[in-house]
């Protein structure tokens, strides 16, 4: 975890294949802790073929099944079937938008949005930004995409600034 927030959450992110991972890792967590899903981000990265949403998106019912029992995942079949659903939903938005980037990146008007938090207590679970690109996500056929799934996501890829003000990443990420 520290590892993880010391050197990637909240740095912005601009590569479609990052976006995908994180969409895919966030509906793993719906329920669990990152924790969990972060010790087995190596099984998702082997089992959803490195995160290419090309490849992901050709996955069959016989493969689906299949991921149900790889212990390296979260083995929900509602979730598992939702990150196959999500990346024909993220081609789609590539070909509509050029990028999933320039997509999502709209919903913070191109820059991250700063928060100040001084507390953990401070940092909200969703925003009207995560409101309205979650329901923009829904309405293009994504599932898992709820409003604190997606504010989480805004976080991992930089589109907020969460980090605690007396954070040495909190300038550090707005620097990126």
């Amino acid at each position: 975890m520290t590892a993880y927030h010391d050197s990637e959450w909240g740095v912005p992110v601009h590569d479609d294949r990052t976006h995908f991972e994180f969409l895919v890792l966030e509906a793993a967590q719906a329920g669990l802790s990152w924790a969990i899903v972060l010790k087995k981000r190596e099984g998702y990265r082997r089992a959803f073929s490195e995160f290419d949403p090309v490849k992901v998106a050709r996955f069959t019912p016989a493969r689906i099944e299949k991921l149900t029992a790889d212990p390296g995942i979260v083995r929900n079949r509602m979730k598992i079937q939702a990150a196959v659903q999500n990346a024909r939903a993220f081609l789609a938005v590539e070909e509509a938008f050029g990028s999933f980037d320039a997509y999502c990146w709209r919903f913070v008007g191109g820059q991250p949005r700063v928060n100040r938090p001084k507390t953990g207590a401070a940092i909200p679970a969703t925003s009207p930004e995560s409101d309205a690109f979650s329901k923009d996500l829904k309405t293009r056929g994504f599932a898992f995409v709820g409003s604190t799934i997606v504010y989480a996501h805004m976080q991992a890829v930089g589109m907020v600034n969460d980090h605690l003000v007396r954070c040495f990443r909190y300038r550090e990420t707005q620097r990126r």
